[in-house]
């Protein structure tokens, strides 16, 4: 088994939901970047051919990306498309002429909510996917792991290709990426408020309105779900994985505060974009194919990701 990203935020906590399963770690290949570069197709293809030297790679899980939140997004959109495109064309393609069907292995593609179209009727619902344009902030993004989707489901047409397609709501939880420029909204604010408190700042800034509604999912149960997948799944049909509520970014941001015990102000910046306006999913083909449900609750997993960073101030 390869797991791309198999070091980063979402990787840990699914090498760790393997080992419970008695995956192990032997078994388990985690490329790093430094030794391949899996936007280019020579490193992808020496990947398959490397990973367990004569033993052939039998399950691929694609949780590799480079994301960020709405800053990033805006910043970075050509080389967001490009490099999570690029990285799943290749990955995809190499495992194809690497015979991965031929002999009975899967490809785990992890998706992205910012797939759905920016009205999507709420809940999210998988049907919905096509029906309308990614919010713009991050539609490149979207549109990039959406296509990898396609790419699965062509060649399960035309090659048999065994595979997988999930797509977790916004996650959260210990070793996220908490660097303000590129972090995504719960570590930037967990970090905005630890850092105010330390300072004794009166106040803290936030993005955008406030208005904004959004759905987390603790990492732990996302990786539960996309081990579920790989256990279980032999066609990327598109699957949620989420933790079926909804809460406004100004309640995240007050809720927050309180948690961390930050005493100042909020200050809304409303020249900063809000993002799509409203997410939330349908989690009921996730409970019927895979029998998940998320089982973290949302205060519990925010007191667990504080403690993490409070731990871990640099990271």
């Amino acid at each position: 088994m390869v797991i791309t990203g198999g070091a980063g935020f979402l990787g840990k906590a699914v090498q760790e939901r393997l080992k419970v399963r008695g995956v192990k770690p032997g078994n388990v290949f985690i490329p790093r970047r430094k030794d391949f570069d899996l936007t280019e197709r020579v490193d992808c293809a020496r990947l398959y051919r490397s990973a367990f030297g004569q033993q052939k790679v039998d399950v691929m899980i694609h949780l590799a990306a480079e994301v960020g939140g709405i800053g990033a997004n805006q910043a970075n959109p050509g080389r967001y498309f490009f490099a999570n495109m690029a990285m799943a064309l290749h990955l995809i393609e190499e495992a194809r002429q690497d015979a991965l069907a031929e002999r009975g292995g899967k490809f785990i593609q992890v998706g992205t909510i910012c797939a759905y179209p920016k009205f999507a009727p709420i809940p999210f619902k998988e049907e919905d996917l096509w029906n309308g344009y990614p919010e713009e902030t991050n539609a490149p993004y979207g549109v990039a792991k959406k296509a990898a989707w396609q790419m699965l489901d062509a060649y399960k047409l035309q090659y048999g290709f065994r595979g997988a397609f999930v797509l977790p709501v916004n996650l959260y939880g210990p070793h996220d990426n908490f660097d303000l420029k590129s972090s995504h909204v719960i570590p930037a604010l967990i970090r905005k408020c630890v850092e105010a408190q330390q300072r004794g700042d009166k106040e803290i800034v936030c993005w955008g309105t406030g208005s904004a509604s959004r759905e987390f999912l603790y990492v732990e149960d996302a990786a539960e779900g996309i081990c579920r997948a790989a256990d279980v799944m032999n066609d990327p049909d598109p699957i949620n994985l989420g933790a079926c509520f909804e809460i406004t970014i100004k309640d995240l941001v007050e809720l927050i505060v309180k948690l961390t015990g930050f005493k100042g102000g909020i200050v809304w910046d409303k020249t900063k974009p809000d993002g799509q306006p409203r997410r939330k999913l349908s989690v009921e083909k996730a409970e019927k194919l895979l029998g998940w449900k998320s089982q973290v609750t949302f205060e519990e997993g925010l007191k667990r990701t504080i403690d993490w960073y409070r731990a871990n101030p640099s990271k």
